[in-house]
């Protein structure tokens, strides 16, 4: 079976895709006599001869030709063109010889999700534009991790210039030089103020949360008290901290007030200043592959318990959590943890009762996992019905329903794909607000809040396509609260047992939630 794609009357083949084996010389005499076989004035027709079968549909100046044998069933070859022609308009808006030379890698590609081997293979549009467009598992993983890393010095920049600007206004009620540039601690020897520990107990998803920064002496020497000097030498003033990231092309964001424009990763972990010595963090994040007529093929929910000492003083502690999980989840300490003291009391202690956690790091001390194919336990359900209204187009009705009442979602986005070159759609009734980006071809759905307040909400359009032009609906959010109810609950001193103030942050969020 062969595919060659907008071939013109001068029988110059653009794209050409052969599923079968055949010569270069056997494709140029059947394309050679095509244009004495064609008759003109078909919108869609077949000619055939001895041994083969031209089905061929025209396209603007261009012609998308089929050509099979004569055994095959002309039913499918005809559905089979119909396709092919459908996806072409997918990657082409003008059916330009350039253009479709400029995009012939991803044509190629998706002809290749519809015939394998020569027989037809059973997908719709929704699914090949899935399949064409899907990365590796390995990008994910990357981009998961790249993400973090920018998340946790973003972070970390804003809190270093909250404590700098503190600092600097202290300095000027005392009527001292606040601290920035000069001061005894920019020694020559000191090539930075700050720079990446490396942590005795580690996990993939921990990333340093601290950046460097390059200091430079200066020959002044500033008068105050040493306390001035001492905060001056762990960091630039607060302008020249900021020009610097500027420079390096980061965005900047104000450090007391959120801004408006931040993006989603910056809403998974917001910029909250610790001042406690110990900083316990709990990061979940979940991947949701689900079916538009119901069911899920897999539910997966990754969690990670960190902590971060700050003062080494309290090097030595131990953590007590509390699991309250009824799901069935999977716990796993990391290796130099005591699993044996987690197993009996569900502390969290190194194995080495004389060795402290490493300072100043983000360390991963327990993962856990969650798997399931149970609807059940979905956070957040999505149903999503097209129909088609007889008039070219399709009516839709989705509508959303919180499933876990004890959980609060925030920023929550629901994305529909929209068929292209229909124009806008025609929004009838609206739970929440919508935007519609023209040039993505993309309707957001959008709710601030969803909780048991507002736990099932509705959306209604009109618009020119076919009911798999819908699909994959793509779900984001963040959460608060803890997906598999794991809480931190205390943390002592392991010697003396004296309890130690701590800061405890939990982020659910989203890496993958699609309805296919």
């Amino acid at each position: 079976m062969k595919r060659t794609l907008n071939v013109s009357i001068a029988i110059s083949a653009i794209i050409s895709r052969q599923f079968v084996e055949m010569t270069k010389v056997r494709i140029e005499g059947l394309l050679a006599a095509f244009p004495k076989l064609m008759n003109s004035g078909k919108q869609h027709t077949f000619v055939e001869t001895e041994s083969v079968r031209y089905v061929y549909q025209p396209l603007e100046k261009l012609y998308m030709l089929l050509i099979t044998t004569k055994a095959s069933n002309i039913l499918e070859d005809l559905e089979t063109l119909r396709l092919f022609s459908r996806v072409v308009p997918e990657y082409c808006k003008n059916m330009e010889e350039s253009e479709i030379v400029d995009n012939a890698f991803n044509i190629i590609f998706a002809f290749d999700e519809i015939v394998a081997l020569g027989y037809r293979e059973s997908v719709n549009l929704a699914q090949i534009r899935t399949f064409v467009e899907m990365d590796s598992h390995e990008e994910k993983v990357y981009q998961a991790v790249r993400q973090t890393q920018e998340r946790d010095a973003k972070i970390k920049m804003r809190e270093k210039a909250k404590e700098l600007q503190r600092a600097r206004q202290e300095a000027s009620k005392r009527g001292v030089k606040g601290p920035g540039f000069g001061g005894m601690g920019f020694s020559g020897s000191s090539g930075s103020s700050f720079s990446t520990p490396t942590p005795v107990v580690g996990d993939t998803l921990s990333s340093p949360d601290q950046i460097t920064i390059k200091s430079f002496s200066v020959a002044s020497k500033p008068s105050g008290s040493s306390k001035a000097m001492k905060l001056g030498s762990k960091g630039k003033d607060v302008d020249s901290f900021v020009d610097q990231l500027k420079s390096e092309g980061e965005q900047v964001i104000n450090a007391t007030i959120p801004s408006k424009g931040s993006s989603a990763m910056t809403k998974v972990a917001p910029a909250i200043q610790h001042t406690e010595p110990v900083q316990m963090r709990i990061e979940e994040k979940i991947t949701l592959l689900a079916k538009r007529d119901g069911g899920i093929d897999n539910l997966e929910v990754h969690g990670l318990v960190m902590i971060k000492v700050t003062d080494e003083n309290f090097g030595r502690i131990q953590v007590q959590l509390d699991n309250r999980d009824e799901k069935g989840i999977q716990l796993q300490t990391h290796p130099n943890i005591d699993k044996e003291l987690f197993k009996s009391k569900q502390v969290i202690g190194l194995k080495n009762p004389a060795k402290p956690f490493p300072l100043n790091t983000d360390v991963g001390v327990l993962k856990y996992r969650f798997q399931t194919q149970d609807e059940s336990f979905l956070p957040l359900s999505i149903n999503c019905w097209p129909s088609e209204n007889g008039q070219n187009g399709c009516d839709v009705n989705i509508e959303y329903e919180l499933e876990q009442e004890n959980m609060e979602l925030n920023d929550v986005l629901i994305s529909i794909p929209l068929p292209s070159g229909v124009g806008g759609p025609l929004i009838g009734d609206c739970d929440g607000e919508y935007n519609h980006d023209s040039r993505k071809n993309i309707l957001t759905w959008s709710h601030p809040v969803i909780d048991v307040g507002n736990k099932s909400g509705s959306l209604e359009f009109s618009i020119g396509g076919h009911p798999d032009d819908f699909f994959p609906v793509n779900i984001s959010f963040v959460s608060k609260k803890s997906y598999c109810d794991l809480r931190v609950i205390d943390v002592v001193l392991l010697d003396g047992g004296n309890p130690v103030k701590f800061s405890n942050e939990t982020v659910f969020y989203v890496e993958r939630y699609e309805i296919v």
